[in-house]
Order: C-alpha cells, then structure tokens, then sequence
C-alpha cells in the first residue's frame, strides 16, 4: 500500500470520526442539560441503580462499561470528577 492511500485511509477514518463525534455532541449536551435542570432527580436515579445493584449483590466491575470507566487511571477519574463537580458548582453547563 501506497504512502498516499494510507495518508487517504487515515483522513477518510478522521473525517468518520469527526462526524460520528458530532453526531454525539447534541444529545450528550442535552442530557447534560437536564441533568443541570434536575439535579435531585439525577441523583436519586444514580442512588436508586447503586441500591438495586447492591441489593441483588451484583459485582460492580460486571455492569457494562463500568469496568472500562474504573480501568483507567485513578488520576483521569478523579480528574474527571472534578471537573463535573466544578462545572455543576459554577452553572458552566448552559441549559439552553
């Protein structure tokens, strides 16, 4: 394979991912939004999944997509936590 069709492939592959990263942009926003909107009810729904979770004794690391979330590193998901709680603390999320 040529130098110029991997440089084509690889801008194919970014202009895919640009688009399908757009794509997930507007409803990410707008569950963010309602999550800004109804803080209580966020959290109740989060309480109300950990306490079923731990009632039928299930495994934290067994729930989809949670073990990929605590594989990284402690420092990206402290940060992260952070970075959502000053956002919530300062109204950085715009509802509209």
């Amino acid at each position: 394979m040529s130098i110029f069709k991997q440089l084509h492939a690889v801008r194919v592959a970014q202009a895919r991912s640009r688009d399908a990263r757009h794509e997930l942009a507007v409803p990410a926003q707008a569950l963010l939004s309602r999550g800004v909107r109804h803080p209580l009810t966020t959290v109740g729904v989060a309480g109300g999944a950990g306490f079923i979770l731990g009632q039928l004794n299930v495994h934290p690391l067994r729930v989809p997509g949670l073990g990929a979330l605590l594989g990284g590193t402690a420092a990206e998901v402290v940060g992260q936590a952070m970075r959502l709680v000053a956002d919530f603390a300062q109204g950085g999320v715009d509802p509209s």
